[in-house]
């Protein structure tokens, strides 16, 4: 496996759609970082949502039909809440029938490795950047199948560009309408970037504080929390997720308390490109992702606690 690195992962992204040179579309799950399909159209490369499974990842058989039945460049497969199981024995399925179709396994969300995993896909890509594990503001890498070739493509950047295009898919999103894409200069693609000796003891000394602090806050919610409500532990760790039927006024409590706490991710399968998907639509409309990084503390963590328990 080949390594690269770059300002964000959404960089690398870019860098291997336009180095395919394949116009054929790819498979996304609905409810993947609206920065990635964004990717996707700066690249011009088509894409499909699919809609996620009971265990809250993207639907294989779905994948497998849509396979069976179109001609597709590529799937990329996210890790819901940075669950970290991977379908190995897909991947391999999938490859042996078509052998040109490149699978990505998006694993930004997930404690980031230092070292090439067997995922038995082409790309293994991880980001540091904000909100991730290993939260150092900047950067992505990947792991990449020797065989495929890849190239840093060279763009112009104006972080002002990057601020209207993260306003205007907030607002797409908020309003369920569809997201009109139009190019700007939103990407970082290009260094200066430090050198993998220098990141990766950056990312190794991150995620270690990290998890030691997220192991901590996670104590206190899986303790005072209802155990109905929680996610398996699993999905657990990049934030620590519940499900609730009144999530707004969940929401809306915690942040009129001067607290917060976030909602990903929406499906976004009728915004960014056609279609529906009821499962990802109906846990992005019951989810709420609590704080356990550096961003919190056990005394927030246990004002959150009393906020969700008083308004169940």
């Amino acid at each position: 496996m080949q390594l690269v690195q770059a300002p964000r992962a959404s960089a690398i992204l870019y860098n291997v759609l336009v180095g395919c040179a394949d116009s054929r579309p790819w498979l996304l799950p609905a409810n993947i970082c609206p920065i990635v399909p964004i990717t996707f159209l700066k690249a011009r490369i088509p894409f499909q949502f699919v809609d996620i499974d009971s265990a809250l990842q993207m639907d294989l058989a779905q994948t497998r039909d849509l396979i069976s039945t179109q001609k597709f460049g590529g799937l990329l497969y996210a890790h819901t809440y940075g669950e970290p199981s991977t379908p190995r024995d897909f991947f391999s399925a999938i490859r042996n029938l078509h052998p040109e179709f490149l699978i990505m396994d998006d694993r930004c969300l997930c404690v980031p490795d230092l070292e090439p995993t067997d995922s038995s896909a082409d790309i293994v890509l991880y980001s540091t950047g904000y909100a991730k594990i290993a939260e150092l503001g900047f950067g992505g890498y990947a792991f990449i199948r020797d065989e495929l070739a890849y190239q840093s493509a060279s763009l112009p950047f104006n972080p002002a560009h990057h601020e209207e295009i993260e306003k205007q898919y907030k607002e797409a999103l908020q309003s369920r309408a569809k997201f009109a894409y139009r190019d700007s200069d939103w990407l970082q693609i290009d260094p200066p970037f430090p050198a993998w000796y220098d990141y990766s003891n950056q990312i190794e000394a991150k995620r270690k504080t990290s998890l030691a602090r997220r192991a901590a806050l996670n104590q206190i919610y899986e303790s005072r929390l209802p155990k109905e409500i929680q996610l398996p532990p699993a999905y657990q760790t990049w934030r620590f997720n519940i499900r609730v039927k009144n999530k707004t006024k969940i929401l809306d409590a915690i942040f009129e308390a001067g607290l917060f706490a976030s909602s990903h991710y929406a499906s976004l399968a009728g915004i960014m490109a056609d279609g529906s998907a009821p499962r990802a639509e109906a846990l992005a409309g019951e989810a709420i992702n609590l704080f356990n990084d550096e961003h919190f503390n056990e005394e927030k963590t246990r004002k959150v606690c009393d906020i969700i328990l008083r308004n169940l």
